[in-house]
């Protein structure tokens, strides 16, 4: 969810488990260069892959069901991404994600704009029968797939704001409730999800500091981050892979605002 909100950091004398799972999963990353294929949209395909590739892995970009499913034999993890929508993609995504279903792969939903039309909410919403492993969203699109989901159990008639396009219009604390209830619901079937930014496994939030403003100046950074999470994912749990691949942006983004002197150069500096 959203970068600039208030956050606090993960205390190494209360965590020192999830750190030393957190190192040991970007070591691993480092040392194998693990695919994450990626399915997303025309507009941050490139600096997702790029991304990928900077932090370790291997990319690899596709659109069509048969070449995803295939290709997932070999890729440690995958990344749907619905920013972008074709016609086709309504039977394509659900195909391909009920594949993912029955032989476990894992894969990461960046719940692009969701609440915005009827193509991208049938898409979402077919999800529900094949949940992903991890959730990168912002607050407004956490809300939204909660309320599409029909998990708030306080309220059958929940609904939920929609984004300003692909923008959050709500806060991280209004979202924590929706991420949990997706992250457990995830975890009830079979996918031991997560929802991030502010990273939940459905019991225990982590708040990550850092980030910068300039991130909401470029496009791709939310995607990108969802590709990331998806190198980690093939070798890390999901709640780790949520971790390190926040923590690792956040601090990158911390360093990129200082280095660079506009969003064009902060993307350069964000990459390095």
């Amino acid at each position: 969810m959203s970068e600039e909100s208030p956050n606090t950091r993960i205390s190494p004398q209360t965590q020192p488990s999830l750190h030393e799972q957190i190192a040991d999963a970007v070591r691993t990353v480092r040392e194998t260069t693990p695919l994450a294929q990626s399915f997303t949209n025309f507009v941050t395909i490139n600096l997702v892959a790029n991304a990928q590739l900077a932090a370790g892995g291997a990319a690899a970009m596709s659109f069509l069901p048969d070449d995803i499913i295939d290709t997932a034999t070999i890729s440690g993890a995958d990344y749907i991404n619905v920013g972008t929508l074709l016609p086709f993609y309504k039977d394509a995504l659900p195909q391909v994600a009920r594949a993912f279903h029955n032989t476990g792969h894992p894969w990461v939903l960046d719940p692009v704009a969701a609440g915005i039309g009827e193509t991208r909410t049938a898409i979402l919403q077919s999800f529900k029968r094949y949940p992903p492993t991890v959730i990168r969203g912002n607050a407004s699109e956490i809300i939204a797939l909660d309320a599409m989901w029909g998990l708030n159990e306080e309220s059958a008639t929940a609904t939920a704001s929609k984004p300003a396009g692909v923008e959050s219009v709500d806060d991280v604390e209004s979202a924590i409730a929706p991420a949990q209830r997706l992250a457990r619901f995830m975890a009830r079937h079979g996918a031991n999800g997560t929802a991030t930014d502010m990273v939940t496994d459905g019991e225990h939030v982590y708040r990550l500091a850092g980030g910068s403003a300039m991130m909401t100046k470029i496009t791709g950074a939310g995607c990108s981050l969802g590709g990331v999470t998806a190198v980690y994912l093939a070798v890390a749990q999901p709640l780790i892979a949520a971790l390190a691949a926040t923590s690792l942006y956040n601090t990158a983004g911390e360093i990129a605002e200082k280095r660079s002197n506009g969003p064009g150069s902060f993307q350069v500096a964000l990459l390095d």
